[in-house]
């Protein structure tokens, strides 16, 4: 069984197999996915198979779990919160010197974010590492939902498609790819900016926001945010 100190909450499992299911992915991004005309270009005719593939995401017997080493040494996890009448995806961050990992966004109906910037996004896509998930699109893909930036680059919307175009079967990845961008997570689009060389946020619900009362601890955002943005 996987442990994740701090995170006592159930029976984690590696969820590895799963990223090999091209259904796995319009699943875990379907808090992205609002209205009638995504859900139907991203699963189109495969919403019974989807729905399936969630089932057993969700069982309560076993919680998987995704993990994306970073160069720091620290490691995101990403993890299925499998308990009846409280289901939801954990996002949290963990490094060995830690006594316990620390949460950095939910994607729940009682969600908490966003946690990562756009560039933070691709700059841990982009760090190459040989454990856990290693590959560029699924981690850009398994991250997006802590995506909240109001300020995204042109090349975006291209970046995500090409992601979905390696990893799923969407038909029109395109369009889905700018669906995605417009929702960006559940929150509104938050604006970050660099204060005392800490990426922080102005997002209502962001524990990157150091005037929420519920803020990571000064010493952690700053430790996250060379992390996410692979600084030394």
């Amino acid at each position: 069984m996987l442990k994740i100190p701090g995170y006592e909450h159930g029976p984690l499992v590696e969820g590895g197999a799963y990223l090999d299911d091209p259904l796995f992915w319009p699943v875990h991004l379907g808090t992205c996915l609002r209205g009638e005309d995504a859900q139907r270009a991203a699963f189109g005719a495969d919403w019974d198979a989807a729905m399936e593939l969630y089932r057993g995401l969700s069982a309560e017997r076993g919680w998987p779990v995704f993990s994306v080493p970073l160069r720091s040494g620290h490691t995101i996890h990403v993890a299925y919160r499998n308990i009846e009448g409280d289901r939801g995806v954990d996002y949290l961050m963990h490094h060995p010197a830690w006594s316990a990992a620390e949460t950095f966004t939910v994607d729940d109906g009682h969600f908490m974010g966003p946690g990562m910037a756009w560039s933070e996004l691709v700059s841990v896509a982009r760090q190459p590492e040989s454990e856990g998930v290693a590959d560029t699109d699924a981690r850009l893909l398994l991250l997006f939902p802590t995506l909240g930036d109001a300020r995204l680059p042109d090349d975006a919307a291209a970046a995500l498609a090409t992601a979905l175009t390696a990893l799923t079967l969407i038909e029109e990845p395109a369009d889905v790819a700018s669906m995605l961008l417009e929702n960006q997570g559940q929150w509104e689009a938050p604006h970050w900016e660099l204060a005392d060389d800490v990426w922080i946020n102005d997002g209502g619900y962001s524990y990157r926001n150091p005037c929420n009362a519920f803020a990571l601890p000064e010493e952690r955002l700053w430790e996250i945010s060379k992390a996410l943005n692979d600084e030394k």
